[in-house]
C-alpha cells in the first residue's frame, strides 16, 4: 500500500477516533467511499469503548 494512501487512511481513523471521544454520532460520518469510512467508524468504534471504559 502506498504512503500516501495509509497516511489517508490512518487519517480518516484519527478523525472518527476524535469525534467518538466528542460524543458525536457515528452519522456524522464525512466519508463517502468504503475505505476511509470504515476507517472513520473504526476509530469511532474504539473511542466509544474507551469512554464507557472511563465512564466506570
Amino acid at each position: 500500500m502506498k504512503r500516501q494512501k495509509r497516511d489517508r487512511l490512518e487519517r480518516a481513523h484519527s478523525q472518527g477516533y476524535k469525534a467518538g471521544m466528542a460524543g458525536r454520532s457515528k452519522e456524522h460520518c464525512p466519508y463517502q467511499q468504503i475505505d476511509p469510512r470504515s476507517q472513520w467508524l473504526g476509530g469511532w468504534r474504539e473511542a466509544v469503548e474507551d469512554r464507557s471504559m472511563y465512564k466506570v
